[in-house]
């Protein structure tokens, strides 16, 4: 590291009291859960915009703090599924979320796969299955014993192909399906639990096709009852029911094919401009000025529902705050004459809950040149403690620090030994987790580009995504010292002789 004495002396700036009196604003009913494009978002803006002021970090050259985010919102509860002469209606037989914003697809088979898992110890598919250009469908869940104990996890604990819905979806997607199907045997429950994003509108980005278009498999949640009715039209005789009974009975899949059906998808959804903001506080550098460290952390959530604010405290209230309290620490590093070589950017990002939706607006749209942009430090979710870590919480998950550059994870470490002290969790550190984390927040539109990244991360939890996310919960003094180590390992980012290489493949 850098032979500065200084780091520790403005690491210290960076306290639980300050992350709490940020926090306690931005996670107010006041701010009614952050949505994108909504009022409350906008107040956050100027909140943020506010603090980059205070620090005396100037404005953008093009005036202001904040990059618009150019918009198209879809309204939800939109079009026609139908097959034969039978046709279904929205949220009585079938939702879906977002991706299907305008969709116009004919298909005249439709095959049952099962549970749509591909597992080594459970499969639906085998390695010759195709449903290419066909209507797929599956059962929500994942196959049991007659004890009620998961064929994948041997216990009655749900294995990921139930708790991560990417992995189904994706695999379908590799099945070459037009459609995908997923039959909810708890349909009114699923789409009570879902009906936040079910009723919330979609927002894409306002950008050419060819940027913003995403082509590909549609996906639609639908009920038992909708299910027979497709069935029924390739055999009276099959039913959900019978196939799960059989999957129960034989432990192994169920297949079904329907052929010289007539099915259709129809949504044409009407979009409206909206405009939300990026809030950016650009801190110059010295002699190496023209090279770029940033950190962001996305600052939008769920906003309210029937009258419950989803105040996203963790989520990402934490990182929100921690970029605030980063931004002030390095500002007055430079008011003290003690300021970083390299330039830095403390952007606050919007419309991540609608897609990452920010972080790829200014990725496709960059203030400061990618090229010269070194490292992204993105921080979502430092505020709580997850299950694994209960008796001892004193860790931070990092996910993709050594995805690009084979240097950023050791300076990491070398300031974490140094000065924070925390244990460093990786286990999510891989392109292939079941969760999907590195391709699930803001640094990955950065990574997309080749450039590295460190997405700091105290993993999911019961609050998750609920509106009792809430500030009552956070732990600051933990929060404190994970913002610290983001704050030490962007010092020697910034400072050190040599830019660190992305000398690593995508």
């Amino acid at each position: 590291m850098a032979p500065d004495s200084s780091r520790k002396t403005y690491g210290d700036t960076v306290t639980a009291a300050d992350l709490r009196k940020h926090l306690s604003v931005l996670a107010s009913d006041d701010y009614e859960g952050r949505e994108t494009g909504e009022k409350g978002q906008k107040m956050s803006a100027t909140y943020i915009a506010d603090q980059f002021r205070s620090f005396g970090i100037p404005e953008l050259k093009t005036g202001g703090y904040y990059q618009n985010v150019n918009l198209l919102s879809y309204s939800a509860g939109e079009g026609m599924v139908s097959c034969g002469e039978k046709t279904f209606a929205f949220g009585k037989d079938f939702y879906y979320t977002a991706g299907a914003e305008n969709v116009d697809v004919k298909a005249t088979e439709l095959v049952f796969a099962g549970y749509g898992i591909n597992d080594k110890k459970y499969s639906d598919y085998g390695a010759s299955f195709s449903a290419k250009d066909k209507v797929l469908m599956i059962v929500a869940g994942e196959p049991l014993d007659k004890k009620g104990n998961s064929l994948l996890t041997g216990s009655t604990k749900k294995s990921d192909w139930s708790t991560q819905r990417r992995l189904k979806i994706n695999e379908a997607r590799k099945s070459g399906a037009s459609v995908l199907l997923i039959v909810q045997p708890e349909y009114e429950k699923a789409f009570e639990d879902n009906r936040h994003a079910i009723e919330s509108p979609t927002l894409r980005l306002d950008m050419p096709k060819e940027k913003n278009e995403k082509k590909g498999m549609v996906v639609i949640y639908i009920s038992k009852t909708m299910a027979d009715e497709l069935l029924k039209q390739g055999s009276a005789t099959n039913t959900i029911d019978a196939l799960m009974k059989r999957m129960a009975k034989k432990k192994k899949t169920a297949r079904h094919t329907s052929s010289g059906i007539n099915f259709s998808v129809v949504i044409n959804r009407i979009p409206q401009k909206v405009v939300a903001e990026n809030v950016l506080g650009y801190l110059e550098g010295s002699d190496l000025k023209d090279e770029l460290v940033i950190i962001t952390a996305h600052y939008d959530h769920l906003g309210k529902h029937n009258g419950l604010v989803y105040n996203g405290a963790d989520d990402d209230g934490s990182g929100t705050v921690a970029v605030i309290e980063l931004a002030e620490a390095f500002a007055k590093a430079k008011k003290d004459g003690h300021g970083p070589r390299r330039s830095m950017l403390f952007m606050a990002v919007s419309g991540e809950e609608k897609g990452l939706l920010g972080s790829s607006w200014y990725a496709e749209n960059p203030v400061f040149p990618l090229a010269n942009t070194i490292c992204d430090l993105n921080i979502d979710m430092i505020g709580r403690v997850d299950e694994e870590h209960l008796k001892d919480s004193n860790y931070v998950y990092v996910i993709g620090s050594e995805m690009l550059s084979s240097e950023l994870r050791g300076i990491m470490e070398t300031a974490n030994n140094s000065f924070t002290q925390i244990k460093l969790d990786y286990r999510f550190d891989a392109p292939d987790d079941p969760n999907f984390f590195y391709y699930r927040s803001d640094h990955y539109n950065f990574a997309r580009k080749n450039i590295p990244v460190a997405f700091f991360f105290n993993g999911v939890h019961d609050d998750y995504h609920q509106e009792t996310d809430e500030i009552s919960k956070i732990a600051f003094n933990l929060m404190e010292r994970r913002t610290r180590l983001v704050f030490y390992t962007a010092w020697e980012l910034a400072n050190r002789e040599k830019r660190i290489t992305a000398d690593k493949k995508k």
